[in-house]
């Protein structure tokens, strides 16, 4: 990403938790000059000390991009402070969890724009992905501008309306614990096979980690990589007998766990 016109006026990060560490170095590794950053944290680790930004100080009054990546509980307390950089002429973008884009309009000024962005845990190692919204006031530039800058930790997507969030927060966002809670429960089942818990842990990750690079790389749909691995009448069809019973096994589980994600998130942003 050519970071010159961010260089010439400079970005704001409103918090510095794990995202906002994670988009940090993802853009320092990319280029971008330490001292046109400035963080705003209200306890700065000595490894954000370290990487040059600068930290605290008054709001400048024309950044180009604002970053707000403060935890939703927080946002109250937080958003106010770069109220001086509402109006239109700074783009903010929020990676916060829930919280609308009219409650930013609603502090920064119905001509700010917006971008709302949901990246997941995997952005940690680069390997997350991110939908987007912009609100009215956010111009194609804008969003071009956000995806670079989102694209720092990974893939991003752009979603055709702020309705669609909920959703996709139920599916990527929360989804990491889904497969979290796969390798757990695949291990210790393992186990109860008979393995030792060491090896039934290193057998679960990596098999998860394969099969998710697997899907990745390959032109083949899931459903047709999964036909590829079941041979009729062997092993992985019987436990798949199980995992695809329509009501007790995966599809009708999944379904049931995204709703409840989804329903918990349009209940957050009320």
């Amino acid at each position: 990403m050519d970071f010159k016109a961010i260089e010439a006026r400079g970005l704001v990060l409103l918090g510095h938790g794990k995202m906002g560490g994670a988009l940090l170095s993802g853009w320092l590794r990319q280029g971008l000059n330490p001292q046109a950053v400035q963080v705003i944290t209200p306890h700065p680790s000595e490894a954000l000390k370290a990487t040059g930004v600068r930290i605290g100080g008054p709001v400048p009054s024309d950044a180009a991009v604002a970053v707000v990546a403060v935890k939703p509980q927080k946002m109250a307390g937080a958003l106010p402070q770069l109220a001086p950089l509402g109006g239109g002429r700074t783009l903010f973008v929020s990676v916060a969890a829930g919280i609308r884009l009219a409650a930013y309009e609603a502090v920064l000024g119905a001509g700010t724009p917006v971008v709302r962005a949901m990246p997941n845990t995997p952005a940690a190692i680069g390997q997350g992905i991110t939908p987007i919204i912009g609100n009215a006031s956010a111009s194609e530039a804008d969003l071009t501008l956000a995806e670079g800058l989102l694209s720092a930790v990974g893939q991003v997507v752009r979603l055709d309306a702020e309705s669609q969030m909920d959703a996709v927060t139920a599916v990527s966002g929360s989804g990491p614990a889904y497969v979290f809670h796969l390798i757990e429960t695949l291990a210790a089942a393992g186990v109860a096979e008979g393995l030792s818990p060491e090896l039934a842990l290193t057998l679960a990750r990596a098999t998860v980690a394969g099969a998710g690079a697997l899907a990745m790389q390959s032109p083949d749909d899931p459903a047709q990589l999964r036909i590829n691995v079941t041979s009729p009448g062997g092993t992985t069809a019987a436990a798949l007998a199980v995992l695809m019973e329509a009501e007790t096994g995966f599809p009708g589980l999944l379904n049931r766990a995204v709703h409840a994600a989804a329903e918990r998130g349009r209940e957050l942003g009320k």
